[in-house]
């Protein structure tokens, strides 16, 4: 068995393509057109395998939909561990508007998950042997499927020995977090939600990390702030990394490489120091692709060199 699992309960089939301008009524033809296995870790899993990580992604399928997205993570390299759901697995949509270069993204809803299926994700989970060192949930939470449903993941996880990593938001996040988990990704929006609050600058977005680590609950938070850069909060350090100075093409996918990149390197063992450096390049040169993309190594490794650390 990998290192490292990746689950994503709600993935997706991303398809993406780029039109001159957007103007209702009138048909709009796309010029490019690209499908891209989607859902948060999934794309965390193609990003460690292309650092050349070892990772399994763990993912629900239904109908056709499903088919199509285990051929394309099958054709990224990464191995699946995947159940089967009666409804069909959903599909994504993102358009770049060429005359502004803004990027619009259409989430849809998926599918309802009845009870024996999100239950069998769990048993997949809890029936690996050798059991993984790191499991990744990531990603919104199916209909159908509990609140609470990661934090009885990172219970799965904590009985088996593995440290359990985390990137979804709202009540999830909240009960994940209730539960205890050794790692969440939050973005400042999630942050606020979790703390429910407002701080006013990076100063205070990092207090209100520290609160939660010292109430026991969180082993490490690794912030991404947009650009206010990125904070890796430890009961005993704070890393502060400035945002890198770049012309950004496309938001999508900055957070999947910033975390994928940061759990390659903490199952490599590097040292905390570089697996932050190393994710906050994996961000940045995910802002250099088009559509669901995501980071490109020869990008980490050309951008590495342009961070920057401060340690408190």
């Amino acid at each position: 068995m990998s290192d490292i699992v990746t689950i994503t309960p709600n993935p997706a089939v991303d398809v993406s393509t780029t039109v001159e301008r957007i103007v209702p009524v009138a048909k709009l033809r796309g010029t490019t057109q690209q499908r891209d296995p989607g859902g948060g870790g999934i794309n965390v899993a193609r990003v460690i395998t292309r650092l050349g990580g070892d990772v399994a992604a763990l993912y629900p399928v239904g109908g056709p939909t499903g088919v199509l997205l285990r051929q394309l993570v099958d054709t990224e390299g990464v191995s699946s561990l995947t159940w089967t759901t009666a409804e069909d697995t959903r599909e994504d949509f993102f358009v770049q508007e060429r005359a502004t270069g803004q990027p619009y993204r259409f989430i849809l809803p998926g599918p309802a998950l009845t009870e024996p299926e999100w239950q069998a994700g769990l048993a997949l989970l809890g029936g690996l042997d050798p059991f993984p060192r790191f499991v990744v949930g990531s990603g919104s939470l199916p209909r159908g499927v509990p609140t609470d449903y990661y934090a009885r993941l990172a219970a799965v996880a904590r009985a088996r020995g593995a440290q359990f990593i985390l990137d979804t938001s709202g009540p999830a996040l909240a009960a994940a977090v209730a539960g205890g988990v050794d790692l969440i990704k939050p973005s400042l929006h999630e942050m606020r939600d979790l703390v429910g609050g407002e701080p006013s600058d990076a100063t205070a977005w990092e207090q209100a990390a520290r609160v939660l680590i010292m109430n026991g609950k969180v082993g490490m938070i690794a912030l991404t702030m947009g650009h206010l850069g990125a904070l890796l909060v430890t009961p005993e350090r704070v890393l502060r990394a400035q945002p890198l100075t770049m012309v950004p093409v496309n938001a999508v996918g900055a957070g999947d490489s910033f975390l994928g990149a940061l759990v390659a390197k903490l199952a490599a063992s590097e040292p905390l120091e570089d697996a932050f450096r190393f994710a906050v390049a994996a961000g940045a040169a995910a802002l250099l692709r088009t559509g669901t993309a995501l980071c490109d190594p020869a990008d980490v490794s050309r951008l590495l060199a342009d961070v920057r650390l401060e340690t408190a």
